[in-house]
């Protein structure tokens, strides 16, 4: 017959990983990633916690003649930092969610 899990162990567990995990989410907090579109002309910093930072355009990016242009260029650098920084709280806390072997949560 199979032996019951120890129930003190596995709280034990869950609140070492719940402290674990509200650390690491703390520190995403500190922790940017950038996301660039237009050979650079279109930077947009952002944190590990999914708040933009910083948006920088080039002033050379700015063409009144075509603002669609710049419009896809910001979407783009946005987008690219919100993946980049989604990565970034994967790894951070992929590890994290995975220590408990529970299906689906793995890293």
């Amino acid at each position: 017959m199979p032996q019951q899990p120890n129930m003190n162990q596995m709280l034990k567990q869950v609140q070492k990983m719940q402290a674990d995990m509200m650390a690491a989410q703390e520190k995403l907090k500190d922790e940017e990633v950038q996301g660039t579109a237009g050979g650079g002309a279109v930077k947009v910093t952002m944190s590990g916690d999914l708040e933009v930072k910083q948006v920088y355009i080039d002033p050379k990016a700015i063409d009144p003649d075509d603002p669609e242009l710049l419009e896809d260029m910001v979407l783009a650098a946005v987008n690219e930092a919100l993946r980049s920084a989604q990565a970034l709280v994967q790894s951070r806390l992929g590890g994290t969610l995975g220590s408990l072997g529970l299906p689906g949560l793995s890293a």
